[in-house]
């Protein structure tokens, strides 16, 4: 990794199997390499929302975020683990939230295919986006395949 006095590796994580493909192989690439690993899940308001804001609807959409995200680092870390995942919970666009993220971090950890998929056709993958403008390497993990 890059010697960074604090190295580390963000991995996005939305509860689908590329996200704990890449929740497990980024794990193991800390472990491997003696580096802190930040499991990062992103929550905004559904587009709906948009212009109108909820006000009691955003415990619930943060906190379904958080409940995902340690279900996740649970069922695919375990207690067992050799590394700890921080869990960070951003409220944030998935893409925006990965790369600020991933700001200073020696590598960023993603799937291929979220639970986005349809939208991601539309207006682009959070994967793509990572790769393109990603400051530090990008690995882009798939799913198993069926």
């Amino acid at each position: 990794m890059s010697g960074a006095k604090n190295p580390r590796i963000v991995v996005g994580v939305d509860g689908s199997e590329p996200s704990k493909e890449a929740l497990r192989w980024a794990a193991r690439q800390a472990a491997l390499v003696g580096t802190d690993l930040d499991a990062v899940v992103a929550w905004a308001y559904p587009e709906m929302y948009w212009g109108w804001a909820p006000g009691e609807g955003v415990a619930p959409l943060r906190e379904q975020a958080a409940t995902t995200l340690a279900k996740r680092v649970e069922e695919v870390l375990g207690s067992a683990s050799a590394v700890e995942a921080r869990q960070r919970v951003l409220r944030a666009e998935p893409a925006t939230a990965l790369l600020e993220s991933s700001a200073g971090a020696d590598l960023l950890v993603v799937g291929n295919r979220g639970h986005g998929a349809f939208f991601g056709a539309l207006l682009g993958s959070v994967s793509y986006r990572c790769v393109h403008h990603a400051t530090c390497p990008v690995v882009v993990v798939h799913g198993h395949r069926e």
